[in-house]
């Protein structure tokens, strides 16, 4: 039966990254996990499905060389057109593989590879403003790999172990001899472990690695913001063969607030103020992050002015204080009025003198010009 598309197993497009392919595995492994669906062969036939996909669209060589030959790339038993070797039969897991293993010989035996260290993972940390203040703990549960504790890694079934590969003997890499140089490249029947598992773990299915839950408590700074991250040392992915784990990035996102714009470690709040109070003054309450505050508003306010209430802002990330809250003033002038406050405002007009409208004053004297 031909293999599908590995693309299609995981349900992504060509060419996609690798967050989307490790997302899509990690939600097609839950739903077809053995586990999840006991005596179900056809869940276990794609979980298996799956684990090869994800196994080949994940390691960047392979990845490669699978988008090159397809299939054909990444199966030991079928050879590449164009990339056989040199009389021998030889093959090469793709384009990147055949000069190292051309050049690589010839110049040293090829790139030495120890084992690699654990890749990093991201959690997306979505935070109201008010806790983006207050930082401090808070509990997150996200999923990562585990080594697999019934095989302890290895990915054979208990009481059997990983046999030495007899295509390379244990060493990971092949020597071909074309006249004067050697050709060293990665075993394509283990991929460079040196061992092959013949009869596979049943927890597993021969990765060695399973998929888990993990749920931790979080120390979250106070006075974060949006595109910042924390660093959890040690709580990615695990290395291969004992190599140190990857780490955990927390992304800060910090949702916008209903009242308070942020900028840095400022808060801007626009007020509106009731014509009366801006014209003559007075004390007015102001909603900060601490609670409510009061704010002396002068006679004579005008729209937009903006008042600075030192250390009512977000906490600096570097310790180093608090911001201010700026507060602009936006004095609003009633949509209706009874007839008595229509007398009251004509009987204002009549008192009041042409030195009392600054700004009015000075329109008006600019435009007297425009009129004549």
């Amino acid at each position: 039966m031909a293999k599908r598309d590995y693309y299609d197993v995981l349900g992504v497009k060509k060419g996609a990254g690798d967050e989307e392919i490790k997302k899509a595995y990690r939600t097609l492994a839950k739903k077809f996990h053995p586990d999840a669906n006991p005596g179900d062969k056809g869940a276990e036939e794609k979980f298996k499905e799956l684990n090869e996909a994800y196994e080949t669209l994940s390691d960047a060589g392979r990845h490669r060389a699978y988008d090159t030959f397809g299939h054909a790339g990444t199966d030991p038993g079928m050879g590449h057109s164009g990339f056989s070797g040199f009389g021998g039969g030889e093959q090469y897991a793709g384009v990147d593989d055949m000069f190292e293993g051309l050049f690589g010989g010839l110049f040293g035996g090829g790139r030495r590879r120890g084992p690699a260290p654990g890749e990093d993972l991201q959690y997306e940390l979505d935070l109201s403003l008010e806790e983006a203040a207050e930082g401090g703990e808070r509990k997150i549960t996200f999923d990562r790999t585990e080594i697999c504790g019934q095989c302890a890694g290895s990915g054979a079934k208990a009481g059997t172990k990983p046999k030495t590969c007899p295509a390379c003997n244990g060493r990971g890499q092949v020597q071909v001899s074309h006249g004067f140089f050697a050709i060293s490249r990665t075993c394509v029947k283990c991929r460079g472990r040196g061992t092959v598992i013949e009869s596979p773990c049943p927890d597993c299915r021969g990765a060695g690695r399973v998929r888990v839950e993990r749920t931790l408590n979080v120390k979250v700074p106070a006075g974060v913001d949006n595109g910042m991250r924390v660093r959890l040392p040690g709580e990615g992915e695990p290395g291969d063969d004992g190599a140190p784990r990857g780490d955990l990035y927390l992304a800060v996102s910090v949702r916008r607030h209903e009242l308070f714009e942020r900028d840095g470690s400022d808060l801007h709040l626009d007020l509106p103020v009731p014509f009366t109070l801006a014209a003559g003054g007075g004390e007015v309450e102001v909603p900060t992050l601490g609670g409510a505050g009061k704010l002396k508003i002068p006679a004579g306010t005008q729209s937009g002015q903006v008042f600075r209430l030192r250390g009512m802002g977000m906490p600096g990330v570097d310790h180093h204080g608090k911001g201010d809250l700026l507060v602009s003033v936006k004095v609003e002038i009633p949509s209706r009025m009874n007839g008595r406050q229509k007398e009251l405002l004509k009987e204002f007009e009549r008192e009041a003198s042409s030195g009392d409208y600054a700004a009015a004053s000075r329109f008006e004297e600019k435009s007297r010009r425009f009129r004549k």
